[in-house]
């Protein structure tokens, strides 16, 4: 039998470390941080336990290349949902209903993603974020930006800002008045992306309806709740 070539090892350790990653995500939501430990993950993955320590220097370098991975690969998701745009404050209001529907889809991971960015060692770099980052830059400077190093930066903040407020134990603020904000702050039309009331399916299944659903209708914007 000839050896596998440089291309096919490649593709190999790609979808090894690919499962690795999914099934950190997995693990999170089921169990919580604390609880899921690097045995778990090789074990759902399907992979030998070394090849964790091989990937990753440790547990929270993997969840967070993990949720870099999920909201890069949600957020692409959503730009490519037909019908397709080319709009750049449409794409834009996708890229936000999408980061802020994780909240809802992805809850204990989310939160464990923000409170594992306040740790020493902070903010991880990796191939995931590092595809996050571009995607996002891309979204702002489609949506017109003259300066994208300055305001991907700012979308970021802003995004993050959001997801923590809407995961705070006890105090959460509810996604339509995060969406609210977010949308005046960029000026973008409430109807665009996918506005409360509508029903369209996200990739992964989730009724997108209930995402928004809440009892004010002061949440929605003045300009469009006028008669």
């Amino acid at each position: 039998m000839s050896p596998r070539s440089a291309s096919v090892n490649e593709e190999l350790r790609r979808r090894s470390r690919e499962r690795l990653l999914q099934a950190a995500v997995e693990l999170v939501d089921e169990r919580g941080f604390e609880a899921t430990t690097l045995a778990g993950i090789a074990d759902r993955a399907g992979s030998a336990r070394g090849l964790v320590s091989y990937y990753f220097p440790g547990k929270r370098q993997l969840v967070q290349s993990a949720v870099h991975r999920l909201m890069h690969r949600t957020l692409e998701e959503a730009l490519e949902r037909e019908p397709r745009t080319e709009d750049g404050r449409e794409r834009l209001a996708r890229a936000i209903d999408a980061i802020l529907g994780l909240t809802q889809d992805h809850p204990a991971l989310m939160r464990q993603h923000m409170a594992g960015l306040l740790q020493a060692e902070g903010f991880v770099q990796c191939p995931e974020q590092r595809r996050l980052s571009e995607l996002l830059g891309d979204t702002v400077a489609r949506y017109g930006s003259q300066n994208v190093t300055a305001d991907y930066p700012m979308l970021r903040a802003a995004l993050m800002g959001a997801v923590f407020a809407a995961l705070v134990p006890g105090v959460p603020m509810p996604v339509p008045a995060l969406r609210r904000e977010l949308f005046g702050r960029y000026a973008l039309d409430w109807d665009l992306g996918v506005p409360p009331g509508s029903t369209p399916e996200s990739p992964g299944g989730r009724d997108l309806s209930r995402f928004f659903a809440t009892e004010n209708r002061d949440d929605r914007p003045e300009s469009d709740t006028a008669s």
